[in-house]
């Protein structure tokens, strides 16, 4: 029953290449609430559905409905879905630092074997203070590479006015400084007493 948390868990390290998830939260219990849960053991599919809610550690999920199948070789397919309009959603701690990795769409979807994310439709991601943003956002971890788009051909076809992909992409500098103490700017602290020898 475990095996379909992991590739949630997974699906969220390929969402947050460039900051690991917390690692701790892998050794946590996994909560899981749902309407209804439909296991189907030889066909490989598990189906969460009516709002799932799937907790481990700092990694949290909401969604609509959540599917997860296993091929023959043991590699699993999964699928968030936000229902009626809505999106799925999930928030993570990012390993060492305070702030979070979070993301939406109305579909997300993570494949195993080719360690790849994808969201469709409306979808967001951000990873400390980056953020990006557009109708499909596409991760490959093997190769390291985002892609994001803007929309389908219908809006382009159809002489409507193609949406822009947007994205907000600190300093390098800037993520770092956000977690350091800015109490002392420069570091100085005063010399301890010196007493002269012989007193």
């Amino acid at each position: 029953m475990k095996a379909p948390f992991v590739l949630v868990s997974c699906l969220l390290l390929g969402a947050a290449p460039t900051a690991l998830a917390e690692r701790a939260d892998r050794e946590k219990p996994i909560n899981l609430e749902a309407d209804r849960i439909s296991i189907d053991d030889v066909k490989k599919v598990q189906v969460f559905e009516g709002n799932v809610l799937l907790t481990q550690g700092t990694l949290q999920i909401r969604t609509a409905r959540l599917v997860v199948t296993q091929d023959a070789d043991g590699f699993q397919k999964g699928s968030a879905t936000g229902g009626a309009g809505g999106l799925a959603r999930f928030r993570q701690k990012r390993e060492g630092r305070d702030d979070f990795v979070e993301g939406e769409a109305e579909r997300i979807e993570y494949d195993a074997r080719g360690e790849r994310t994808e969201f469709f439709n409306r979808a967001w991601v951000r990873s400390g203070l980056d953020e990006i943003k557009g109708q499909y956002i596409s991760y490959d971890a093997l190769t390291e590479k985002y892609l994001v788009t803007a929309g389908g051909e219908s809006k382009a076809a159809s002489g409507a006015p193609q949406a822009r992909v947007r994205a907000i992409i600190q300093p390098k500098g800037k993520a770092g400084a956000a977690t350091e103490d800015r109490s002392d700017p420069l570091g100085l602290k005063p010399a301890p007493a010196v007493t002269p020898k012989g007193d």
